[in-house]
């Protein structure tokens, strides 16, 4: 009985239901011995897919075994797994909070675009379910599973704090939050509020052959193609017709100062407040608002 009136967290990620990320998330939650916790995420990797859905086909949810959490493997993308979570259809109740992560590789900047993690928040969001997406600053060579868990112990203070302003009705409903947490998280400066900046990997293409397949990208954020996408490609024959590409970095822009990926190389854990609109800068606008009438009047004559 005394589960009843625990509160309900849902976890999903886009890295996989098996991801060690996701799994330390789970296992600290359920740890505290405070929450009821649920877990829905995708049975494959299904990283920088963004809020990609899945419209004409069903997906198939599968019991997962996972201590201390009532959990399922489905067949979708973030955005998908979500939405399953909080329907009613696959868990009796509507959780409380969704937790999606936490990420190998930090979302800042114009990442948060195309992060499967933050759309899996997003999409509660949009259905009134008070969310965060948590992503750690991987680097190869400095950073270790243990991490993982050391991030989600560093989230915990903030965790709770959303869980009491949400049974105190006092959380708003007009955002959601992006955590990421820096490379050397056992040793962080604290915590920061951030606004999205605009850091970004430059991304290019080369052409490769069969054998270079396997590559990883050295970037912090996983820019790979889903498992199915991937599967296809590999299957494709190399003729001069049909070359294969693959994405490359080709630079790193870092935004301002005061943003989120700044503050996050300095060694802080950061907040991002987000919203679901997009909204133009102010001069767009009133360049626009200029433009527009002056185009009906006098069409020009490309149009013609």
């Amino acid at each position: 009985m005394e589960n009843i009136h625990r509160p309900t967290i849902m976890v999903t990620n886009d890295d996989g239901i098996d991801a060690p990320g996701l799994r330390a998330l789970v296992r600290v939650l359920v740890s505290t011995d405070r929450y009821n916790v649920q877990v829905c995420a995708p049975d494959s990797e299904k990283s920088a897919v963004s809020h990609c859905i899945t419209w004409r086909h069903p997906i198939s949810a599968k019991r997962v075994h996972i201590d201390g959490a009532t959990a399922f493997a489905a067949c979708g993308t973030p955005a998908d797994c979500a939405s399953l979570g909080i329907s009613k259809a696959l868990f009796p109740t509507i959780s409380d909070l969704v937790v999606s992560g936490i990420n190998m590789g930090s979302n800042c900047g114009y990442h948060i675009i195309y992060s499967g993690t933050v759309a899996g928040a997003r999409e509660a969001f949009f259905n009134g379910v008070p969310s965060v997406s948590i992503s750690y600053d991987w680097v190869g060579g400095k950073s270790n599973v243990h991490d993982y868990t050391l991030a989600a112990e560093a989230c915990l203070p903030i965790i709770s704090a959303i869980v009491d302003e949400i049974r105190n009705q006092n959380y708003p409903h007009r955002c959601f939050l992006n955590i990421d947490l820096p490379t050397d998280v056992a040793n962080h400066k604290g915590y920061k509020l951030t606004k999205q900046g605009t850091s970004i990997f430059r991304m290019g293409w080369r052409q490769v052959t069969s054998d270079m397949q396997g590559e990883k990208m050295a970037s912090t954020m996983t820019m790979e193609s889903n498992s199915e996408a991937s599967a296809e490609t590999q299957t494709s024959p190399i003729l001069p017709e049909n070359p294969l590409f693959r994405r490359e970095v080709i630079s790193i822009e870092h935004g301002d100062n005061d943003t989120d990926h700044r503050i996050l190389q300095e060694g802080y854990i950061t907040v991002t407040p987000l919203g679901a609109l997009s909204p133009a800068e102010k001069d767009s606008h009133v360049f626009f608002q200029n433009w527009l009438p002056s185009v009906v009047a006098h069409p020009s004559s490309s149009s013609l």
